[in-house]
């Protein structure tokens, strides 16, 4: 099916005329970035103008804030920890939020937002065992614990699935994925033909962020690549990638790995379409963003409890 003129044509034009690849096309610019951000950190609150059906609380559970976001009516079932993606470096981002109240107020569900601490502060092997223990906390609380995360939020997802699965042998009732990093070698030959058509990634500046974000943790470390990991005894997978974005080799290569250990995995893949296309303002966008609230209405048992 050929992309609408909106994800054709406007969102590349948008990024390239933003020049929103400038912090990962070049070492320096990446280095840049860490810098900017370390000495003015951006505000990561949900925006005044979130939908009204939707209420927001905020804690400091792990010593971050941790925001709840909750349907106002009816009874929300299960709970989803969310895990924004921004490249390690940057803040949560409206569009994060945006996706985070459409599903608790229309999967019916408690949607968790952890606002971990990014590069140079937060590291793979602090962030993930914190975010596992979050899962863990809400289990408590809300029964059924799904995972979801963007981009590099994703990596943390998934990774944080894997912990889970190892450490404390549970099994998630579905993890959802928008454009994962999932090999931070960043070794896949299939990487660099898809380079020229990215407006938006770029490997140079993406490796000091890597580096800075595994700290003393090898690239193979499922903490930092859960492409690496055993995939066998996952729950099921939701996942979402365009073609204009260099991760999707390795995506592809999830998919495949996953399905092959047994995994149920649902994939979207979107020919001509950008990083990160289901948070974007297109009709691709919206129609992702309905599968996704749909894949984690039905991922919640009958017998979940209730709030």
């Amino acid at each position: 099916m050929v992309p609408s003129f909106t994800s054709r044509v406007v969102v590349p034009g948008f990024l390239r005329a933003t020049r929103a690849n400038r912090a990962l096309i070049s070492a320096e610019g990446a280095r840049e970035r860490i810098r900017e951000r370390t000495l003015r950190p951006l505000p990561y609150g949900p925006p005044r103008r979130l939908r009204s059906d939707v209420s927001v609380s905020v804690d400091r559970e792990p010593g971050w804030p941790v925001y709840t976001v909750a349907p106002k009516s009816g009874r929300a079932r299960g709970c989803v920890v969310y895990t924004h993606g921004g490249a390690w470096v940057n803040e949560i981002a409206p569009q994060h939020w945006s996706l985070a109240a459409d599903i608790a107020a229309l999967a019916g569900t408690t949607v968790v937002v952890p606002i971990y601490p990014l590069v140079p502060f937060g590291t793979a092997g602090q962030v993930i065992p914190a975010i596992a223990d979050l899962v863990l906390a809400n289990r408590s609380r809300h029964g059924d614990v799904c995972l979801g995360g963007d981009s590099a939020g994703g990596q943390i997802a998934l990774s944080t699935a894997v912990a889970l699965r190892d450490e404390h042998r549970i099994t998630l009732p579905r993890t959802v994925l928008i454009s994962p990093s999932l090999d931070l070698s960043m070794s896949n030959p299939e990487m660099d033909v898809v380079q020229p058509s990215d407006p938006w990634l770029g490997k140079p500046g993406a490796r000091v962020l890597i580096d800075a974000w595994r700290a003393d943790l090898p690239l193979s470390d499922p903490r930092v690549s859960p492409l690496a990991a055993d995939l066998a005894g996952l729950g099921p997978l939701t996942i979402f990638c365009g073609t204009r974005d260099i991760l999707v080799p390795d995506t592809r290569l999830l998919v495949e790995k996953a399905r092959t250990a047994g995994v149920d995995v649902d994939y979207h893949e979107q020919h001509g379409l950008v990083h990160v296309y289901p948070l974007t303002p297109t009709p691709e966008g919206r129609a992702a963003r309905r599968v996704i609230v749909d894949s984690l209405r039905g991922a919640f048992s009958p017998s979940s409890p209730t709030r």
